[in-house]
């Protein structure tokens, strides 16, 4: 099964790079940003985001738009300092762009400012790794 990992991140806290860096630890594949575009067609693509303003980021769904002929399914990995996961938003995105999205995802909190201090934790990211292992 072929498989990538690209993800996005505004924060300068860096947890969701973290947590897409577990990843690829875990499955042995290196994590890019958003802005490397496929370059081949995967089976799985495991798309690792953020909630921001209650919402995916636009370079988020313009990655799926952009490469929608080469993403056989995607596996949503998200954190939030709010505890809401971003599966619903990217959903959308992939079904107008009919995308196949994975009923199963890895959701965990993130910090922000003082909120959510030391989230995500390493437990956190070992179960990430986990998931991740689970899924290929």
């Amino acid at each position: 099964m072929k498989t990538a990992i690209r993800y996005f991140t505004k924060s300068k806290k860096g947890n969701t790079e973290k947590l897409a860096n577990h990843i690829s630890e875990a499955i042995h594949e290196k994590a890019l940003t958003v802005s490397h575009d496929l370059n081949e067609k995967v089976d799985r693509l495991f798309l690792v985001n953020a909630m921001y303003a209650a919402n995916i980021d636009k370079e988020v769904a313009d990655f799926l738009f952009r490469n929608k002929d080469n993403i056989g399914e995607v596996v949503n990995f998200s954190t939030s300092f709010t505890g809401r996961s971003t599966w619903g938003a990217v959903k959308r995105v992939c079904d107008s762009l009919e995308i196949p999205i994975n009923e199963k995802e890895f959701h965990c909190a993130g910090s922000w400012i003082f909120m959510n201090k030391g989230l995500p934790s390493e437990e956190d990211f070992k179960k990430a790794k986990e998931f991740a292992s689970s899924m290929i």
